[in-house]
């Protein structure tokens, strides 16, 4: 099948982002199983200078430069770059909607156009009336609940969360919490198929010294810097902990700020001079992967989530995850992890004191973790699923 995927940043993205990382590994794994596939990328945030990456077909698309604008002006320009070279040959002498002269397609025969996110399907209807691909929406996040939007913002991911599941030819919700929403707000069944994770071998330590870091003695959060994430709880519970219990333990801040410097530098003063809470920045590759690997446990105190695939990525390592009571968060430990309410710092602080103190505890719910995402959440299961929602919308092809 060829199939384009719309409305992610880019791939290999330059800093980490959830719906990029998704859309990476199952895009690659699609081409190695020998479908041709498209991404749709935006020039400021692609990582290579290569048109084909990994096998999948990058295309560049010009974007307006803004925290409001970027998104859905990149993905109306990739949309009708996509509906331009949709026609395939053989549909020449068919009926269709929607014909322009011959020269203007490039036989590019899309059988699936798939977008990710809910600001992106605004435009789905676009594809869906004017080609003959089928039309696949991954709702990722419900993102009208981020703090970072304003009330028109919000009225416009409401309606992009409708375009989500009444335009397309199949929704897949990457969480269970999600499709319930999807169920009870729109009245539509959709198909769960979840985020993914790759199992991967316990790395070296040698990136730790960068921080003067020592394994098992530290505490790990990984996200964008932005105040849905709840890193300022999560500050604040550790510093609440008596130095007794935490004698030389830290807390590792990886990330960095989108659109939110402000609240970069609030972290950082609410942080204050204590050597023990580090910020790393942004990390990839190798580097992320030994801070992962090498944590004592990993926490994530967000407000709301999709389904987060920084938790599932510390759970692949046997790490205990220490996280907020939000469904999406609840869903994907399976008493694996140790919940607390969201935005409550004394109750994080707490449970946050009784894993220093019980080792046992942290290792016993890092082997269930780790044990929990072989059976439900690799990515090969994750990839065999989409392909046969394809193949099942598109048999033909």
């Amino acid at each position: 099948m060829k199939i384009a995927f719309i409305g992610q940043k880019a791939i290999p993205f330059y800093r980490d982002g959830g719906v990029e990382r998704h859309v990476e590994e199952l895009a690659t794994r699609l081409a190695a199983r020998g479908h041709e596939v498209t991404v749709y990328v935006r020039r400021r945030y692609v990582a290579t200078k290569e048109d084909i990456w990994r096998g999948v077909r990058l295309v560049r698309v010009p974007e307006i430069p803004t925290k409001h604008l970027g998104s859905i002006s990149s993905t109306f320009f990739a949309t009708l770059q996509a509906v331009c070279r949709g026609q395939r040959t053989e549909d020449r002498g068919q009926k269709s909607i929607f014909r322009l002269p011959s020269s203007v397609f490039r036989r590019q025969g899309y059988d699936i156009i798939h977008f990710h996110g809910v600001g992106p399907s605004l435009l789905s209807w676009i594809p869906r009336i004017f080609t003959r691909a089928k039309i696949v929406v991954t709702f990722h996040s419900i993102d009208r609940f981020h703090a970072k939007w304003g009330p028109l913002s919000r009225l416009v991911l409401w309606l992009g969360e409708w375009t989500a599941v009444r335009i397309p030819h199949a929704t897949i919700a990457v969480s269970h919490e999600i499709a319930k929403y999807c169920k009870k707000r729109f009245k539509k069944n959709v198909h769960y198929i979840p985020n993914g994770v790759e199992i991967k071998k316990p790395p070296a330590d040698a990136e730790l010294r960068r921080w003067d870091l020592q394994k098992d003695k530290y505490m790990l959060t990984v996200a964008r810097l932005v105040r849905h994430k709840g890193i300022h709880y999560l500050i604040e519970a550790f510093k609440q902990v008596p130095d007794a219990i935490k004698g030389e333990m830290k807390l590792v801040i990886v990330g960095a700020p989108s659109f939110t410097k402000d609240y970069e530098k609030y972290l950082r003063q609410l942080a204050g001079e204590d050597h023990r809470i580090v910020f790393t920045g942004y990390q990839t590759g190798e580097t992320l992967n030994q801070l992962y690997a090498h944590a004592y446990l990993y926490a994530h105190p967000s407000e709301s989530e999709g389904l987060s695939l920084t938790i599932l990525e510390a759970m692949s390592f046997g790490k205990c995850v220490l996280i907020s009571n939000i469904p999406e968060n609840l869903e994907v430990i399976d008493h694996s992890g140790v919940p607390f309410e969201v935005g409550n710092t004394d109750d994080l602080a707490e449970k946050m004191a009784s894993l220093i103190n019980h080792p046992e505890i942290a290792e016993a719910k890092g082997k269930l973790a780790l044990g929990f995402i072989k059976r439900n959440f690799e990515w090969d299961k994750v990839v065999a699923a989409t392909e046969e929602l394809y193949k099942k919308l598109s048999p033909r092809r």
